[in-house]
């Protein structure tokens, strides 16, 4: 079995900084990539950042130059560093492991987590 936890969200003022945290356990073989995810109030769900197992990233546009996303452990473990947030940034971030495989000739499929709560107050 396979579980995502996040972790660090909160309350924060805007032009304020909140680093997120996700860690994926169970018997996991190999990820292709991991990322983060938010989904706001009334809007899609959309992706924030990614990394691949080749260290590659990328960003969506509004996000570019304020957030990073990082990992260790081999991908297990994915960060994203929040700096100069916005009010706009609130919403439910969801951290996605995908292409995830649980031995070596096994299917892939993605896994979500709970998702953690981000606000950021005029």
């Amino acid at each position: 079995q396979v579980q995502l936890v996040e972790s660090g969200g909160g309350l924060v003022q805007a032009g304020g900084s909140l680093r997120l945290f996700c860690v994926a356990s169970g018997s996991i073989f190999s990820i292709n990539a991991m990322g983060w995810y938010r989904q706001a109030p009334g809007k899609q769900r959309e992706l924030v950042a990614l990394i691949n197992s080749g260290g590659s990233t990328k960003y969506e546009d509004s996000v570019k130059g304020r957030f990073t996303i990082s990992s260790d452990n081999a991908g297990i473990t994915v960060y994203l560093q929040m700096s100069s947030l916005k009010p706009e940034d609130t919403a439910v971030y969801y951290c996605n492991a995908e292409g995830v495989k649980i031995t070596t000739d096994s299917w892939s499929r993605n896994y979500w987590g709970q998702g953690t709560q981000v606000t950021v107050s005029s």
